[in-house]
């Protein structure tokens, strides 16, 4: 596979992890290196985990995945979405702080989130017969690196506005949800 193109392919799939990555580090304010690492990590693995697991499905499944996955990716981002809408308006004491969407299962949700559309790749990848283990690994590293860029963005968009910016980072998952459903359904 040429270079270009699959590093072509890996920043568009990273660009959901990149956008849910913004959102997220809006909601925490401040972003602590184990948060950091945990989006990071989970993504990148995730979207490379995913064509791997596309690909052995081969196309005996293709059809039945694309008619589902942009609904799956809009349910998920519109839960945490909508999640972290209604915890920015609850009042909580300054101990408590946000909501944590880098730990437990708002983690495993926003990774498959962003990760879904990488199936769809897997899956075409092994239609065409090609070797799935190099791109695996470039989708997953550049996933990798375009959520913490999209952490850094996001840090210092919420500590420039505050608390409030989580009712936006909830916003901003809600449209990126919004937008893939629109993207399938637009077909």
């Amino acid at each position: 596979m040429d270079p270009w193109l699959l590093i072509s392919i890996a920043l568009g799939l990273a660009m959901d992890a990149f956008a849910v990555a913004i959102g997220t580090s809006i909601v925490l304010v401040r972003v602590t290196p184990r948060q950091r690492f945990r989006l990071a990590f989970h993504f990148g693995l995730f979207q490379a985990m995913m064509p791997v697991i596309g690909w052995a499905a081969g196309s005996t499944v293709e059809g039945a995945i694309n008619a589902w996955d942009h609904w799956v990716a809009f349910g998920l981002l519109a839960f945490i979405g909508t999640r972290s809408i209604v915890q920015s308006f609850r009042h909580r004491s300054e101990e408590q702080g946000p909501v944590d969407p880098t730990r437990g299962a708002s983690l495993v949700v926003l990774s498959v989130a962003t990760s879904i559309d990488a199936l769809a790749v897997g899956l075409s990848f092994g239609v065409l017969g090609v070797a799935i283990w190099t791109p695996a690994l470039v989708i997953g590293l550049v996933a990798a690196a375009m959520t913490l860029l999209g952490i850094a963005l996001g840090s210092r968009l919420g500590a420039l506005f505050g608390r409030r910016m989580e009712a936006v980072g909830g916003l901003v998952l809600l449209l990126i949800g919004a937008q893939i459903l629109w993207e399938h359904l637009a077909r």
